[in-house]
């Protein structure tokens, strides 16, 4: 993936089977968002090739979730929380809505715990509340895929645990399939059962006992030399 003369993602390949719960962890700058926005269709690679559930990113918007990291919200915009969920039924912002997908949205927050928000401003939403809301409009289609980019950004430690279990819930129930970045690798030992060590180029992916070992991660954060993983589906 080149953007000009830069090279954000270089002889990354990897295959993540169905069901899995992969953390994506690496440096700030290791083109982490830059393989969250391939997968989603938002950039196209400049070669090699991606496919999602079997086909083109982008092409399947009903069957992926996406959780951005909260700081990037303009808590300023009016709108209630229940709208922000029923953008992930209507792919726009709802001016009005069918009947069914006011029901449809307050069963998601009613599955993350915060059907008492849906009224609510969500200027005024603490980061906890925003995360459940923004997870409720990832998960309101049933996706079988859902990208995280630093979900716990900006929330507090009972409000990441309660994130995590809620993320394992859906996972379990849905047999869906998650992608989280994280930059703790605590979280990604014991919530993950696949991990992606990125920084740039692949420096691992497995299991996260054999991944997030010393000589690995001290090989992403130190910059130094590395050798790749090829795997299939996925070639940058």
């Amino acid at each position: 993936m080149r953007f000009g003369d830069f090279t954000a993602l270089e002889g990354v390949s990897f295959s993540l089977p169905e069901g899995a719960f992969m953390a994506l962890v690496g440096p700030n700058g290791a083109g982490k968002s830059t393989l969250i926005r391939t997968l989603l269709g938002l950039v196209t690679p400049s070669s090699g090739s991606v496919k999602v559930l079997g086909g083109k990113p982008g092409t399947q918007p009903e069957n992926i979730g996406y959780v951005p990291q909260i700081k990037t919200f303009d808590r300023s915009f009016p709108a209630m929380a229940l709208e922000l969920v029923l953008t992930g039924v209507r792919r726009s912002w709802p001016g009005f809505w069918r009947a069914g997908q006011r029901e449809q949205a307050l069963a998601a927050l009613e599955s993350v715990g915060a059907a008492h928000l849906a009224h609510q401003a969500v200027g005024r939403l603490s980061g906890g509340q925003l995360q459940r809301v923004y997870l409720a409009r990832a998960i309101v289609r049933r996706p079988r895929l859902i990208l995280l980019d630093e979900p716990a950004t900006g929330i507090d430690t009972l409000g990441e645990k309660d994130l995590y279990s809620l993320l394992e819930r859906y996972r379990s129930e849905s047999g869906a399939t998650l992608v989280m970045i994280t930059h703790d690798w605590d979280v990604a030992r014991y919530h993950a059962s696949f991990v992606v060590v990125l920084n740039r180029s692949l420096f691992g992916c497995g299991h996260p006992e054999t991944v997030l070992c010393e000589d690995c991660l001290a090989r992403a954060y130190g910059h130094g030399g590395h050798s790749h993983t090829a795997l299939s589906r996925v070639k940058l």
